[in-house]
C-alpha cells in the first residue's frame, strides 16, 4: 500500500491478459499482497517446447494460447481476459505525462529510467550488455 520501490510501481501498473477470470484473479491477489515474484529469465512452454514464457504464472507462451484459445496459467479452455487496447488520445496523453514526470527527475535518475523504457521496448530480459571488451 504504501510501499514506493520499482518493482511495486512495476507490478501495480502490469497488464494481466491472456488468462481466465479465476486466474487473473489470483494472479491480483498475488500483486496484492506482494507474493508475486517475475521471471528472471524465460520458462520452457508447455505446448511447443521453446523458451517463450517471459511472465511469470503461466504455463503456455501467448501465442501457443491465442491459437489453442487457452488460459495461459491454467491451459483450461475458458472466456480470457482481453488485452486492454487505449485509444491514440489516451496514449498521447500517457506519453506527455511521462515525459512530464522524467523531466521532474535528477538527470541521474531520469538517465536510469530512459534505459530502463528502452530495455522494456527492445524486450530484454536483464541480459548484461556487451561492451564490445570480452575475454577471448
Amino acid at each position: 500500500m504504501h510501499d514506493t520501490t520499482g518493482l511495486v510501481k512495476m507490478l501495480n501498473d502490469l497488464e494481466i491478459y491472456g488468462v481466465c477470470t479465476r486466474c487473473k484473479d489470483q494472479i491480483e491477489w498475488r500483486i496484492k499482497y506482494k507474493k508475486y515474484k517475475p521471471l528472471a529469465a524465460p520458462k520452457k512452454c508447455v505446448k511447443c517446447d521453446q523458451k517463450t514464457v517471459k511472465r511469470a504464472y503461466t504455463a503456455v507462451c501467448e501465442p501457443c494460447g491465442s491459437d489453442l484459445g487457452v488460459c495461459v496459467k491454467c491451459v483450461q479452455p475458458k472466456e480470457l481476459v482481453a488485452k486492454s487496447t487505449l485509444t491514440v488520445e489516451e496514449e498521447n496523453h500517457r506519453k506527455q505525462e511521462m515525459q512530464a514526470e522524467l523531466k521532474a527527475l535528477p538527470e541521474r535518475e531520469r538517465r536510469k529510467r530512459e534505459r530502463d523504457l528502452k530495455s522494456v521496448v527492445a524486450g530484454d530480459t536483464n541480459e548484461p550488455e556487451a561492451d564490445g571488451d570480452s575475454d577471448e
